[in-house]
């Protein structure tokens, strides 16, 4: 039993890892949201890390703030089944996004990006990018 104190819950992990996502996503420090909360930083670490689960009021509190749906902590969530009936390329490519938007390169890009107005240049970024990415396979 003392075992389990020990090591956090792989579900807890999981949302606290989905809200750190989305903070650093809006690019949103870990004390701003905990003043929002009106609770530390440190607690903040502490969801995030898994090692303190958050309350359904809090997640609800956290949603609002971070601006998303509480769903959006638990996809992909272990042992989640509730997909529909996409496979393991759907899994994959999801996480490979979660992957991307958690490197320092991935939130640069996203930060900058969805600050670009106009989407006719949002899309000649797109089609540069995706020629970049052409060219490097040829290589």
């Amino acid at each position: 039993m003392i075992e389990n104190k020990k090591k956090p819950n792989p579900i807890d992990i999981h949302v606290g890892s989905r809200i750190r996502l989305r903070r650093t996503m809006l690019g949103m420090s870990q004390e701003k949201l905990g003043e929002s909360l009106g609770i530390t930083f440190q607690q903040i670490q502490k969801y995030e890390k898994g090692t303190n689960r958050v309350g359904a009021s809090r997640l609800q509190n956290i949603s609002s703030i971070l601006n998303v749906p509480v769903s959006f902590f638990f996809e992909d969530a272990p042992g989640d089944q509730s997909g529909n009936g996409a496979g393991m390329a759907e899994a994959s490519s999801s996480n490979y996004v979660v992957d991307f938007l958690s490197s320092s390169e991935g939130l640069q890009l996203n930060r900058a990006f969805v600050k670009i107005a106009d989407p006719k240049v949002r899309r000649r970024l797109v089609d540069l990018v995706k020629a970049l990415a052409a060219e490097a396979e040829v290589e």
